[in-house]
């Protein structure tokens, strides 16, 4: 890692999504809501109110709502006064599409919050920002109390994923920010924990 890529990684600051800030999280995610209307809905409805969310505005209200409940809903990038990254953070339990996997069950009764996706402004991708997007929710959950952080990352076959793919996280990112890998059901998505206690 080059000299300006360090310098610019030091730059980056991270905090959760809120009122405040909502609106440089519609800047990032765009037209397209970060991919195909998705508002990071995805995992957080079921599918038919999901699909139905993509074509009516439903899925950017969806987490709007959930904004202005004050519920916990992931962590924003930012790159001086721009966001330039987003990471999904909450209780396991806030993820419908996570509590009926069939791969990736709960393999105890412990509280866990849950890292399902990320999003990467393009311009920003492969300098290292998911590292330190994980480093920042570690950061975070630590001084909010929460014990267990989980995900479920993918461990391609091939060195290059393309990006539409990599909305899960990659593997050695998560290992790069000290997650250990807790079950190994699928091969190429294992379930793997931070203990920040």
């Amino acid at each position: 890692m080059d000299n300006d890529n360090k310098d610019f990684l030091k730059q980056l600051s991270f905090e959760p999504l809120s009122k405040d800030n909502w609106n440089k999280f519609v800047q990032l995610f765009g037209d397209k809501g970060a991919c195909g209307n998705c508002w990071c809905m995805f995992n957080r409805l079921k599918k038919s109110d999901f699909d139905e969310g993509k074509l009516d505005g439903g899925n950017r209200m969806a987490m709007k709502n959930l904004v202005w409940e004050n519920k916990p809903t992931g962590i924003l990038g930012f790159y001086g006064d721009q966001a330039i990254a987003w990471c999904a953070f909450a209780p396991r339990e806030d993820f419908v599409k996570l509590e009926k996997s069939r791969v990736h069950k709960r393999i105890d009764n412990n509280t866990v919050w849950s890292i399902p996706c990320f999003f990467i402004d393009k311009k920003f991708r492969r300098k290292g920002v998911s590292v330190e997007m994980l480093k920042g929710v570690i950061n975070y959950a630590k001084i909010n109390g929460v014990k267990i952080i989980e995900a479920y990352p993918t461990m391609p076959p091939q060195k290059l994923l393309p990006d539409a793919f990599a909305w899960i996280g990659l593997y050695k990112s998560f290992e790069s920010a000290g997650f250990i890998i807790v079950d190994n059901t699928s091969k190429n998505r294992p379930m793997v924990r931070y203990y920040t206690q």
